[in-house]
């Protein structure tokens, strides 16, 4: 069982379920230290006074906040975590939504949180069920480490999981990015569906989705620690200038269908020609004025809302 990192109690209305919380987690990656590299002496980092000019134990060091050049407050640990915060011993739900109305830009990491003793377990029981019969998930606030903090929870394997959430002021406005203005025509949107269908799967097992970068980094350490010749890194396959959109996107579901083992013909794309010979036939008067006028009711809709 991982160690636990908080404990304190759900809010459920009136309902109050102890729990612990554990990290949900782990990191598999390869750390590395620093060295000194002329005789691979380890590199540390010392934490000295500024005025004292001298290394300072652990035990000496707190946080302070500077709020003039002259003054800093000194906050203690205990301090911290006995803010005055009705959330700062228990995670209080504050409504239940479909998990789709959250955007996932706004979902962080994950913790299990896990019943405390005897009296937790059939209310932690009740949440669970009730959660996975609604098809919702629950926002709450909790604080951590001396900040308020937003979450979801929500059910894995009958376990409630607890998503640290971001505040709607910590998300960037998309228009930074300046997303571009392209037209695309129908026909390469049907063409982009029919390759995200030609690669839909079912799950996310199999060697495309483990970490690769994991497994070759060990190679090159046990190569050095042998003293043999490092992996060969293979040459990247660099991106060819699209042209044509169609063109690509048939190309790619050939590949696609052919990596899976199914026929390779590409029946479901729509042709250029076939598309060009519509958009030249002229309906009639009646069945035109209707489409302009549904045409010009959905472009109205996007900018009154």
């Amino acid at each position: 069982m991982p160690r636990t990192i908080w404990s304190g109690a759900i809010s459920f209305g009136l309902v109050t379920i102890p729990i612990r919380v554990a990290s949900a987690t782990e990191n598999h990656s390869i750390q590395f230290h620093q060295y000194h590299l002329e005789d691979m002496g380890r590199v540390r980092v010392r934490k000295i006074c500024d005025l004292e000019d001298r290394e300072i134990p652990q035990s000496e060091i707190g946080k302070g906040y500077e709020y003039a050049k002259d003054q800093v407050v000194a906050i203690s640990d205990a301090e911290l975590r006995e803010l005055p915060l009705p959330t700062a011993k228990a995670i209080e739900i504050q409504a239940f939504v479909p998990l789709e109305s959250i955007d996932p830009i706004r979902i962080a990491e994950g913790y299990y949180l896990v019943p405390d003793g005897a009296v937790a377990a059939k209310p932690y029981k009740l949440l669970v069920q009730a959660l996975g019969r609604s098809s919702k998930v629950a926002v709450a606030k909790y604080a951590w480490s001396g900040r308020e903090r937003l979450g979801l929870l929500r059910i894995r394997d009958n376990a409630i999981v607890l998503h640290a959430m971001r505040w709607p002021d910590e998300i960037r406005d998309p228009a930074a990015v300046d997303p571009p203005n392209e037209q695309v025509s129908e026909e390469e949107i049907e063409g982009a569906l029919a390759l995200m269908e030609s690669m839909t799967r079912d799950d996310l097992d199999g060697p495309e989705f483990e970490d690769t970068h994991t497994d070759a980094l060990a190679k090159i350490i046990e190569a050095k620690r042998e003293e043999r010749e490092l992996p060969e890194a293979p040459e990247p396959e660099q991106p060819a200038q699209v042209l044509d959109l169609m063109a690509a996107l048939n190309q790619s579901v050939e590949k696609a269908r052919a990596s899976r083992g199914e026929d390779a013909e590409v029946h479901a794309l729509p042709k250029k020609t076939a598309a060009k010979k519509t958009a030249k036939k002229k309906p009639a008067k009646k069945t035109a004025a209707k489409k302009t006028a549904g045409k010009k009711t959905t472009g109205r809709r996007p900018r009154s809302a």
